[in-house]
This record gives structure tokens, sequence and C-alpha cells, in this order.
């Protein structure tokens, strides 16, 4: 039996960063416990690599929703990294912290520490950015964030129409405002995809005091009356356990570490007798909260400029592309999923952008299947804030069986009426003199759709999940009886076992959620050690 000082669940973009910091000083023994693979896959560094790696079972872990109401009982495919690196290894590469005005409201909920000025410091800590160091941005750090390597004209007049729609251009989202358009800063180095894996964990791999376990399927967390003493794991057939000392860190993500603490004996006591788990300590909110941004993919048909569709179909062009990366690292095959991003709201009444657009020079019916055969581009659109909660349950004891996964998207009269209203500003955009010589035609949903009833099922129909699932182990203050974790980031109940991982969001950020995650692991592990010193 192997014995840590702490043992680390889930090698995704926070377990490499806390892999990385737990094992810097040389004074505590770590273990990474990872259930993916290494990122040798050459789809995993090329940045295009994610139109092969997402709905593939060697990139991806191919989870699905349940069926769903609010998207007309469709199930949707649940993209998750099946990789050290997790969903960074397969993600949009955005970088992405979101507005000031999320974390205040993280403070206000009464968690201390959580406020815009609290967290800035972690996330610069760890930013290498392409324009150096400033008061919003730090370098030098592991986590390296760049500019685009394309452009397509489609999308500089995407711009253009936003400003003529009342939606300034900008050059940088990251400043605690993120209202306006302009191009996504990427997790990129030199064209290459910049996973966790490469930026933090790849540096601390040598180090005697961390062991990095592979394909590795965590059962449950072990304990001794309420304290963790380590976990128990299937690899290769074989079960095995790792003790841990000081704390077993939990780390798979908002859908796997809901339904790992549940088969843990942590969670709602009915739901855990039946799945025939004994109880170690009741929290009824384990697996529910969970938020995720729902995007509606409006798609239009263009004219006279280049689109991927296209240009893809094209066996010259393709070698082309492949040249073209291979000697400068430029050109399509740089390109995140979404190059071209927009922040604005829906109506008045909100103080803040409640909508993001990821803008593509492409279009297909979802990711993993092969583009349109005509030029178009797709206009994604995204609640920023939903009201609908889900959950996120183990299906049975068996760590093999994937979880139950119900967002219950479009659940209430606000995230109706939000979906309705952002079709609209997108077809006002659209419909802006910069794009006019384009001809652009709705192909989804339809410019026939017109009556508020109409588009609320088109919303059904067209939306997806833009993967961004957070809050299944929220943070929360003593008095809220769904707080799963404490400020500390603590299970409630327990002791020697933290969540450190998107689960723990309180509330969902605005915009795309991967360097948030990594911000909460480095501020995760700052606690962490603190304590151990303590």
């Amino acid at each position: 039996m192997e014995e840590y000082d702490f043992v680390i669940v889930g090698g995704g973009s926070a377990g490499c960063v806390l892999a990385n910091r737990l094992s810097a000083s040389g004074r505590h023994s770590v273990a990474l416990v990872e259930a993916g693979g290494k990122d040798r896959w050459i789809w995993f560094h090329i940045p295009v690599g994610y139109l092969f790696a997402i709905g593939n079972p060697r990139a991806d872990w191919m989870f699905k929703t349940e069926p769903d109401p609010g998207l007309n009982g469709r199930s949707l495919n649940y993209p998750r990294g099946k990789v050290l690196g997790g969903c960074s290894a397969i993600n949009a590469m955005v970088y992405m912290r979101g507005q000031a005005a999320d974390y205040d409201g993280w403070r206000q909920l009464g968690l201390v520490g959580w406020g815009w000025d609290d967290v800035l410091p972690y996330f610069k800590k760890h930013q290498d950015h392409v324009d150096g160091a400033n008061e919003h941005h730090g370098a030098g750090g592991e986590w390296r964030v760049d500019h685009p390597r394309v452009s397509w004209e489609i999308l500089d007049k995407f711009i253009e129409a936003c400003a003529e729609s009342g939606i300034p251009p900008t050059r940088d989202f990251n400043t605690g405002s993120n209202e306006g358009c302009g191009y996504f800063q990427v997790n990129q180095k030199n064209g290459r995809r910049w996973s966790a894996a490469r930026g933090f964990l790849q540096p601390a791999m040598s180090r005697p005091n961390l062991n990095v376990v592979m394909h590795a399927h965590v059962d449950r967390v072990t304990f001794d009356a309420r304290r963790a003493t380590g976990i128990v794991f299937r690899q290769h057939g074989v079960e095995r356990t790792l003790r841990a000392r000081r704390e077993v860190i939990l780390s798979a993500g908002a859908v796997a570490t809901p339904a790992m603490l549940e088969r843990s004996g942590v969670g709602a006591g009915e739901r855990l007798q039946q799945l025939g788990v004994p109880v170690v300590a009741e929290l009824k909110g384990v697996g529910e909260n969970l938020q995720d941004h729902l995007q509606l993919r409006l798609i239009y048909k263009i004219t006279g400029t280049k689109t991927l569709n296209i240009e893809y179909q094209s066996l010259l062009r393709r070698g082309w592309m492949g040249l073209e990366y291979a000697v400068r690292r430029r050109g399509p095959l740089t390109m995140a999923p979404s190059q071209l991003g927009a922040f604005t709201r829906s109506s008045p009444d909100y103080a803040t952008p409640n909508l993001q657009y990821h803008i593509q020079p492409l279009s297909l019916d979802r990711f993993g299947e092969p583009m349109h055969p005509f030029p178009a581009f797709t206009a994604s659109v995204a609640n920023l804030r939903p009201t609908s909660r889900g959950s996120i349950h183990a299906r049975s004891r068996d760590p093999a069986d994937a979880p139950v996964i119900r967002p219950n998207y479009l659940s209430t009269d606000e995230d109706r009426r939000v979906a309705v209203d952002s079709i609209r500003i997108t077809r006002r955009i659209v419909a802006a003199p910069a794009l006019s010589r384009f001809r652009p035609e709705e192909f989804l949903p339809g410019a026939q759709l017109q009556s508020g009833e109409d588009l609320v099922k088109s919303a059904g129909t067209i939306g997806t999940t833009i993967f961004h699932p957070v809050s299944t182990a929220k943070m929360g203050i003593d008095s809220d009886p769904m707080a799963v974790t404490d400020a500390r980031l603590k299970v409630r109940g327990v002791e020697g076992v933290r969540v450190i991982d998107a689960s723990v969001m309180p509330r969902i950020t605005s915009g795309n959620t991967n360097s948030p995650t990594i911000m909460i692991a480095e501020k995760g592990a700052a606690m962490v050690l603190e304590d151990a010193r303590g």
C-alpha cells in the first residue's frame, strides 16, 4: 500500500496545477491519479484537432445527458477530456476570466477571499501573456496566452456589424469587463495548443516526490469514521489503494467529482441508500446546482468570401493549410473552435453583459461531424447567467457507469426570455450594413420563425452545451443547506477532503470556464499549503 501526503484525483486542468504547486517545495509527497493517459496523439497539440478529438473515444469520455424537456426531448453529447490535461487538451483554448462582478458576487454570498481583487493576483501569478505584464496581466508563468494566428474577412466584418449594432470593438476581454467584440486570446504557444498538462504538469514530472498514476479509475474515497484515509481505484483490472497522510483532493471536474463523492458515502442520504452506499456524511447539495452555458448556434449561408466549409473540401487547399502550419505555425490549423467573441446585454435590465457570442467561419450540425457543403458562418450565442439548475449523480456504485446528467436547460421563464431575445439580437447584428454584401441567409433556426413561442421551441432545437458545466459541489456559507464545500474548499461534514475544480463555483462565471478553474486550483493549492504549514 502506497502512502503520500496528498492524493489528487483527476489530472485535468485543476489537477495539473495542484500537482505542480504541491510538489514544488519537495517537502510533500504527491500522487496524481488520472483515468486517462498521456497526450501523445497529434490532435491534442494541433489547435484545430478539437474537430477530431470531441466525439472520439480516444480523447473524450463520451458522456451523454438524459433527454432534456427544454431541448424538446433531445439528449446531448457531453464531452470531457480523457487525457492528462483533461478538457484543456480538447477545449476551445479561449482565455477568459469572466467579469469582476462574478467574483464580487461570490464574495457578497459570504465567501471571504473570493472577490475580484482577491482572485486577480492568482490569475496573474501563473499567466504568461504575449504582451507582457501590466495591471491586468502577468508574464513568465506557466499558462501561456497568445493572440490568434489566423483571421477571416467574415469575422472582421462581423466586428464592424457589431459596432453598427451598438457593441463596441475591444482588444482585451480580461480586464474585469468583457463588454465588446473582438478576437479571443488563446492558450497557445507558437501555434500549438497549450494545455494544463504542457504548462503545469510536464515541468514537474521529473520531481522524485510526484507520482503520476494513469489509466486509474477511482472508485471511492476511504474513511476512518469521518476522516479520509485515501482512495481505492482500479488500474488494468487490479484494485489498488493509496493512503493520504494529509488530504485527498478531488479534482475530477463537475461531472465526475459529485459521482465520486456519492460512491464514497458523501451526499443526500436517500440517494446513497438507493445506491447501496453507507452514509458517511449527509450533504444534499452533492450533484445539485449544475449550471452550464447553453449555446444557440445560429447558422448563416453566405456568398462572396471564404469560409472553412469550402476551403476544407479542397485537397489542394488542405495540403496548403498543412504546409503553412508546418513551416510558419500559422493558418487555419491554428484555429480555435471560435476565433471571434462578443459580449452584450439581452436587455437593459442587466447591469453587465449577459450574452456571449462565439463566431466561427464554418458550420456543422455538431462537433465531431462533417462541415456543411456550403459557405457559412456560425453565430453561437449563450446566456451567461442561466437561472435553470440541473444535476449530476452517480448511476450506480460501479465507477465504470457514466453518471446521470440532467442539465434542465431552459426550465425557467427568464432563461426562455433571454433565449428569444438573443436570437433577435443576433438577427439585428447580421442585418447590419457591414455584412450585407455577403447576402447572409439564415439556415438555422430559419427566418420564418418569428413569434416568441416559435423561437423558444427553436432554441430547444438548436441549443447545445458549450461545455461549461460547473457548481455541482458548490462553495457556500454555514447557513446554506446546499453548500458542499466551504470557502477554503473543504468538504463539509468530513475531514481531510477538498474539492478543487469547477464543481466549487457557487455561480457560473460570465464566459469560458477553463481559466477560472485554473485560478481556483492556484488559490486552492495555496490554501492547502498554508494549512499544511499550520
